[in-house]
């Protein structure tokens, strides 16, 4: 015979005061978990959507990044004209870029991060979707001029428009401010591609950037380049590149969300198991009572386990609203594969809530299953006599 809810449904109101106090230790785990893993998800989501379908980025074989690849404008001349390269009029959609990193000041503080600078060309407008200009101008081809991504003009110091910034020995001028539909080009400062050689005076890009036809061009594309040896570079989709920067950057936030959670996870569950403890040495003449009424210790057991889950339960939800107001909010880390700022949002989505409520429910459970058990094990004439 099952013990009715309500009898779970009174203990807990009875108990109200360290019922509050596990469910709000439960809800600090849970909220610092979903607050690392909304971090981790929005550089996912933030790389994820940054590669366009039919894009195909040439980079130096053995290259993990822009940062250290290299290949020569002789190279670019023969990837633009290749069969499977999308045209407009007669033109072919194709741009070599220059990678280079300056250092900043956040604002507010004295500390900073290495900041991508993009050397680009006219056509890497139009291989870009989602590109728009928030404030000021784009900047005039051959100028020392840059725009900066809307994120890195709020995290960073001296990129407003009217605003000088050095690379080398060269001085820049912000002249406007551009979005990028949360893509992560909007961790970006972008110059004109021919100034930046000159400044840095490099001859060769970073890295190719081309269109194809369609997705069959893309991967004949793709293998032509790579198989090539006398060009010994290496080609993918622009998607596959920033997928793999993704589990790379990622992937520490998420271990860390995982190491730091178990740490929380295990303190929750013994003040759980505390909690529960206590309870069952406050009602050990009810839960003889209950036995003599004829509830079996699998019902007894039932009920203790569905407290706890209850408490905690309710502590995960505590969690979820805890971290709820970080939705969107906009941060950024260091991406370890560019050695340079990332910014993001933090994104608090339907998955990781529901996880973070499974979460907190496993803790409730095991911390509280030991306790049921002695609960259910009592003897009737024992608990009795208590």
């Amino acid at each position: 015979m099952a013990l009715p809810l309500k009898y779970n449904l009174r203990n807990l109101i009875v108990r109200k005061g360290s019922t509050l106090a596990t469910a709000f230790t439960i809800g600090l785990t849970v909220a610092v978990f979903l607050m690392v893993m909304a971090l981790a998800r929005g550089i996912d989501l933030t790389l994820s959507s940054s590669g366009e379908p039919l894009n195909v980025i040439v980079l130096r074989t053995g290259s993990t990044a822009e940062l250290n690849s290299s290949l020569t404008r002789e190279n670019f001349n023969d990837l633009m004209y290749l069969d499977g390269v999308e045209r407009e009029g007669d033109q072919p959609l194709a741009t070599g870029e220059i990678i280079t990193l300056i250092y900043k000041p956040r604002k507010g503080m004295s500390q900073g991060s290495n900041v991508t600078v993009r050397g680009v060309g006219p056509m890497s407008f139009k291989l870009r979707s989602g590109f728009q200009m928030a404030a000021g101008r784009q900047f005039q081809p051959g100028l020392t001029e840059a725009v900066v991504s809307k994120r890195i003009n709020e995290r960073f110091q001296g990129l407003d428009i009217g605003d000088k910034f050095r690379i080398q020995t060269t001085d820049y001028t912000v002249v406007g401010v551009f979005e990028s539909a949360g893509k992560a080009f909007e961790s970006e400062i972008w110059v004109d591609v021919n100034s930046l050689s000159s400044t840095t005076k490099r001859e060769s890009f970073s890295s190719a950037l081309l269109r194809a036809k369609d997705q069959n061009a893309l991967a004949a594309l793709s293998k032509r380049i790579t198989d090539d040896p006398k060009l010994r570079l290496k080609a993918l989709s622009e998607r596959s590149f920033y997928e793999d920067q993704q589990g790379t950057a990622s992937g520490a936030l998420k271990g860390l969300a995982v190491f730091i959670s178990f740490i929380m996870a295990v303190g929750a569950g013994f003040a759980g198991m505390n909690t529960m403890y206590a309870a069952v040495a406050r009602r050990t003449k009810e839960i003889g009572t209950l036995r003599v009424l004829g509830f079996g210790r699998f019902s007894i057991l039932v009920a203790f386990l569905m407290e706890s889950v209850a408490v905690a339960l309710i502590g995960a939800v505590i969690g979820v609203l805890l971290a709820m107001p970080l939705n969107f909010v906009s941060t950024g880390t260091s991406n370890w594969v560019t050695f340079s700022e990332i910014a993001f949002n933090f994104r608090v989505t339907t998955d990781l809530v529901v996880f973070a409520l499974i979460f907190g429910a496993i803790i409730g459970f095991v911390g509280s299953l030991l306790p049921s058990i002695r609960a259910s094990r009592l003897r009737i004439v024992e608990a009795l006599r208590a």
